[in-house]
């Protein structure tokens, strides 16, 4: 048990905050403080972490069993110097948190004499208790290190597999695994239950060069360009072997579970001071190599290039599919350990969620061909608007609430917190529900607010609007596990289910394909009303947790779609260079892309790019000219006009010799932390190196600004984003005829021929301007648009009338409700 000390005094002068609740304990009050011991120099003064009185024993309730807590007044120094008037607080906390300790069950030990079934982890329940797990071979870190160094060493999924299920099965003395499976599986995933540990790279440096007492100047260099080069815990491998104040262990005593204990005591604080007494003590137990991998958990990354689903596989066959949707790997290792080994049992775990507990989203992958979804889905397939907004999953069970993103974090508070008055009222039937969505903000008429408008600051700028829920997947309702089921069946349990409310609870669009002829008009109609894309969806698909079986067609990837389906891009030179995380670490991996302002002479940044694959980034780091500033505000050159925030760590040594890349994306933006006038591109990648360019011919901030205004225009003209009427309520097809009546009524109306044809004339003129050093005066440029318009309109009608409307049929059609008010209401409308 940790030998803690306790203190107690009045509050001097108020200064002070407490670590529990974050506010200032008020001179005069009494205080209680958690005495530490200095970590960085030996013999220096104690440092105290200061409480309000009922706040320490709240912080103590929730304490590990071995912490050491204050259990009577004599465990208080300085308490016979406090007046007596103070006693009675102190005395009543002290009695309440007594009282709470004493029912609390206390853990007992286990017989130490264990059966052989309970010795081997894979044959009975996993646990990870400390009481539980043996000190044996199977589970020494040394052990764990010898494997993470195998399976570093192959590339081949195969390899990583057979080498797990060797030492599962087998173990360390070749006849038997007698570790802690749930442990081992766990601990190969240290970014699955990932945990927090407030410790960035450049605070790990800090602490244990303190630690070593080495220059950490020294060890930053060794991380960038040494032998560590972007490996952290290589750099604190190579300083600890070479530090005078502190030796590294020459023999590895570690088990598996202590450094779970160590891990988890690190999670539980944020403060520097503790942090560093932690570490130090784990230094102390250390070898060079265990600390080295002590560092790669607080990393989440053990860099042997294995993930779920080579070591859940190696387990059981079905394991990781399991773990796709129910994300709970502790359930996943019991279930397989009853299966009994994989060798032994192929029976298949079933693939079922787990209600809040979030499941892996399936995914769509990238479609260029207008064919691709017809091969792909010979059975028929759905088409559903690609909503601007963001993904969220929702569980409900009964009363309470839980909402993740795409990444299966917790949504932020203020994007959500009003859906739970809506969803009850949504789902009247509905206990227990796991629903797929989208969310967005939307005004009063039901028009969608531009991406981003979510943001908690961005939001206060749209004060009437509300925060619409776009349901297009249920994957269970009730007791019901609905993930297994085709999608027309889940599609349609949810219509029979679900009563949309205007502008906050709302189905998705979607629209069923038999034709080529259809799908082609929805994707111009798409394309001319300026929406995001299509997400294209098997009929009979069952929901794949993690899998891209779906299809997302986006205007930026089609190569050609009548000259409408081009991506916003622009010819943009490198300005700067930022160093790569994990597996490209050490190496210039993203890149900083700008244009010339002819005004300031400067240039300015307009987004920042990753530069591909490995082959790639290896040739770009003798290739391009850079001169290393370390993100130093002070190096900046002068021609650079960068944001403090964006500042690179390496930058060009003259732009006007760096190369020009074409860099396409999603739609220009704006991101005010870009000094280009704000203006910077959605989702950027490179689409070609432009060797014909230089920074003369390259695209420079006033063409940017052209470009951006033309996009912008676009939109505008378009109707892009129109919604339902004010008087649009009852969600009938007759009033969603009306919705882009206006501006997406497709060739016959006049304006959006204008737009398009205005498009293709930008594109037209960007290509003219392109050979020419200076941009032409703006008023120049919309005439010449203009006239390019009108000669592209009288081509587009002598070549190609415009295609005869047809509505197409509604899921509502398809799946005919009993009740009127259950039909689908949305803001979008395919037309075609």
């Amino acid at each position: 048990m940790a030998n803690n000390r306790y203190c107690i005094d009045l509050a001097k002068r108020g200064t002070a905050g407490c670590k529990e609740c974050n506010k200032k304990i008020e001179k005069g009050l009494v205080r209680i403080a958690k005495i530490l011991p200095n970590p960085f120099s030996e013999g220096a003064n104690d440092m105290k972490q200061w409480f309000h009185v009922r706040c320490i024993f709240t912080k103590l309730s929730r304490a590990r069993a071995t912490t050491k807590k204050i259990e009577s007044t004599d465990d208080l120094e300085g308490w016979d110097e406090l007046d007596e008037e103070y006693h009675p607080e102190v005395l009543q906390c002290l009695s309440e948190f007594s009282s709470n300790s004493t029912t609390q069950k206390t853990p007992t030990k286990k017989n130490p004499g264990k059966s052989k079934a309970e010795e081997s982890n894979i044959e009975e329940e996993p646990s990870i208790s400390d009481d539980e797990i043996a000190e044996v071979e199977d589970n020494s870190f040394q052990r764990f290190r010898k494997i993470c160094t195998k399976l570093g060493k192959h590339s081949k999924y195969t390899d990583k597999k057979a080498i797990l299920e060797e030492f599962f099965t087998k173990g360390s003395d070749g006849e038997k695994f007698k570790g802690n499976l749930y442990l081992w599986v766990k601990m190969l995933l240290p970014a699955v239950e990932k945990r927090v540990y407030n410790l960035q790279t450049t605070q790990i440096i800090k602490i244990f060069s303190r630690i070593f007492h080495v220059s950490e100047e020294e060890m930053v260099d060794d991380l960038q360009e040494g032998v560590g080069k972007g490996d952290v815990s290589e750099t604190v491998k190579i300083f600890f072997e070479q530090s005078d104040s502190l030796k590294p262990k020459g023999e590895s005593t570690l088990y598996l579970q202590d450094v779970e204990k160590y891990l988890d005591e690190l999670s539980k604080t944020g403060h520097e001071v503790e942090q560093a007494n932690i570490l130090t003590k784990v230094a102390k137990k250390c070898t060079a190599s265990d600390l080295k991998y002590f560092v790669r958990f607080i990393k989440h990354d053990l860099r042997i290039n294995a993930g779920p689903k080579h070591i859940l596989e190696a387990i059981h066959p079905s394991a990781y599919e399991a773990f796709q949707a129910s994300r709970d790997l502790k359930d996943i290792v019991k279930r397989c350990s009853k299966l009994g080994k994989k060798g032994i049992s192929q029976k298949q775990l079933s693939v079922k969620a787990n209600l809040m507990t979030p499941v892996l989203p399936m995914l769509a992958m990238a479609c260029k061909d207008l064919e691709a979804p017809f091969k792909r889905y010979p059975e028929g397939f759905y088409v559903e608007i690609k909503y601007d907004g963001e993904r969220v999953q929702i569980h409900k069970r009964d009363r309470e609430f839980s909402y993740f993103s795409r990444s299966l974090k917790p949504v932020m508070p203020h994007k959500v917190v009003h859906l739970k008055d809506f969803i009850p009222k949504a789902f009247p039937f509905g206990n227990d529900l796991i629903l797929d969505c989208e969310i967005l903000l939307v005004d009063n008429d039901g028009k969608p607010l531009p991406f981003g408008t979510l943001g908690a600051h961005r939001k206060t700028a749209f004060k009437d609007a509300t925060v619409c829920l776009f349901v297009f997947d249920c994957l269970q309702f009730n007791d019901e596990n609905l993930m297994q089921k085709p999608l027309v069946e889940r599609r349609k349990i949810l219509e029979e289910n679900m009563q949309p409310i205007k502008n906050h609870i709302i189905f998705s669009e979607l629209k069923e394909i038999d034709s080529r002829k259809k799908f082609q008009a929805i994707v111009d109609s798409i394309i001319d009303q300026g929406l995001e894309g299509l997400v294209i969806k098997s009929k009979d698909g069952v929901y794949e947790p993690g899998k891209r079986h779906w299809l997302k067609l986006k205007k930026d990837y089609l190569k050609d779609a009548k000259g409408k389906g081009m991506a916003d891009s622009a010819d943009l030179v490198v300005l700067g260079g930022y160093y790569g995380t994990g597996r490209k670490g050490g190496i210039m991996s993203v890149f900083l892309m700008g244009c010339y302002n002819p005004r300031t002479k400067k240039w300015c940044t307009v987004t920042k790019v990753p530069g591909g694959d490995d082959d790639t980034l290896d040739k770009l780091q003798t290739s391009l000219k850079m001169i290393k500033i370390s993100k130093d505000p002070y190096q900046v050159p002068d021609w650079l006009n960068v944001n403090k925030a964006l500042i690179p760590d390496f930058v060009s040594e003259d732009p006007k010799e760096s190369p020009v890349w074409e860099i396409s994306g999603a739609e220009f933006s704006k991101a005010e932390i870009h000094t280009a006038g704000g203006i910077s591109i959605r989702f950027p990648r490179i689409s070609r190196v432009r060797t014909d360019k230089d920074w003369k011919t390259a695209t420079n901030l006033n063409e940017l600004k052209e470009l951006f205004e033309a996009s912008k225009e676009k939109s505008e003209l378009i109707g892009l984003r129109t919604g339902v009427s004010s008087d649009d309520d009852d969600g009938e097809d007759g009033n969603k005829d009306n919705i882009y009546k206006r501006s997406a009524s497709g060739s016959s109306s006049s304006s959006g021929e204008k737009v398009k044809s205005e498009t293709s004339g930008k594109t037209d003129i960007k290509e003219e301007e392109s050979e020419d050093t200076s941009p032409p005066p703006k008023k120049k440029v919309k005439s010449e648009t203009s006239g390019k318009t009108d000669i592209k309109k009288e081509k587009s009608e002598e070549t190609s009338p415009p295609p005869k409307k047809k509505k197409l049929d509604t899921m509502a059609e398809k799946f005919p409700k009993k009740e009127p008010s259950r039909k689908s209401v949305s803001t979008f409308q395919f037309s075609c």
